[in-house]
């Protein structure tokens, strides 16, 4: 396998729901390494147009550098925007220049690259700085908060993000034991705060996506760009989410239902009453879709 190669989660499911056809618009807003754009823009593609160019209007956002550094090969010479920035200032930036799309997508798992890169500090498996900016451009890293922030802070933190039972046990022994400054370190710490039996998931596992949710400010940029990318939505475009937290699950659903229903002033016709799973064949291959949970709606044309 091609290190640092990445699968496009639910890719199926995202062809179904978004149903790209021919000069279709696509705004891709965690576009990462292009998977599911591809896929998409080959379908979109016009075949009047010039060679190279998909012949329709797509933009592509991340705010990985080396995302976009790929994004670039892949797709500079195609037509093809690509914006990078975060997901939120992206799409206020597009709304405040009257852009609508067909089709939307927001994939909010973490990629490949990204947990296969040991200096990026996101993985568990590998031994690396505590970094986990998304975009190193921002000041904020997981070191700062392991190592600065006070322990009930720390504590708030893994229970909200993480959903970490014993919050309180990893925060004092975090404390205890500052400073750290390796994954391995900090992955130490935690299994120490689980110890017993040996577990299936590694026991760092919630506290990693913790840490990682706080640094780049996850929940709060998904509740603020809800809204937003519904604005952003042509009349009868669809509109794909895939989160892997329940509490990124919950806003994406709340969202949507607040906008959907039976009632006159309904902006928004659910395409999923129930989150979409990775199916058995896809979890064969590409394990960490397991968490994937994917939710779909129409704009209605009033």
């Amino acid at each position: 396998m091609e290190k640092n190669q990445h699968f496009p989660v639910l890719l199926n499911e995202v062809l179904k729901y978004l149903s790209p056809m021919e000069g279709e618009s696509f705004l891709d807003l965690t576009a990462g390494y292009g998977g599911h754009s591809r896929a998409i823009l080959e379908r979109t593609f016009q075949k009047d147009t010039k060679p190279k160019s998909f012949g329709t209007k797509a933009s592509l956002v991340d705010r990985d550098r080396n995302a976009i550094a790929h994004l670039k090969q892949e797709f500079g010479s195609t037509g093809v925007n690509l914006i990078h920035k975060d997901y939120l200032a992206a799409a206020e930036e597009l709304v405040a220049k009257g852009e609508q799309y067909d089709m939307i997508l927001a994939d909010l798992g973490v990629s490949s690259p990204h947990l296969d890169t040991a200096n990026r500090g996101f993985s568990i498996r590998l031994d690396g700085p505590l970094d986990m900016r998304m975009d190193d451009r921002q000041t904020l890293t997981a070191a700062e908060i392991i190592n600065d922030y006070p322990e009930e802070e720390l504590r708030r933190i893994l229970r909200t993000y993480g959903e970490e039972p014993r919050a309180t046990k990893i925060a004092k022994f975090i404390v205890e034991r500052r400073p750290i400054n390796s994954t391995h370190q900090l992955a130490a710490i935690v299994a120490h705060a689980w110890s017993g039996p040996k577990r299936k998931v590694h026991p760092a596992t919630r506290t990693f996506q913790a840490i990682r949710m706080a640094v780049n400010d996850e929940l709060d940029l998904l509740a603020k760009a809800l809204p937003v990318w519904i604005d952003l939505l042509a009349p009868e475009g669809r509109i794909v989410v895939i989160s892997f937290h329940s509490l990124e699950d919950r806003l994406v659903k709340q969202a949507f239902k607040q906008l959907a229903g039976d009632r006159y002033d309904a902006r928004l016709k659910l395409l999923s009453n129930r989150p979409v799973t990775a199916s058995d064949d896809e979890l064969v291959f590409n394990p960490r879709a397991r968490s994937a949970k994917l939710r779909a709606a129409a704009k209605i044309n009033k």
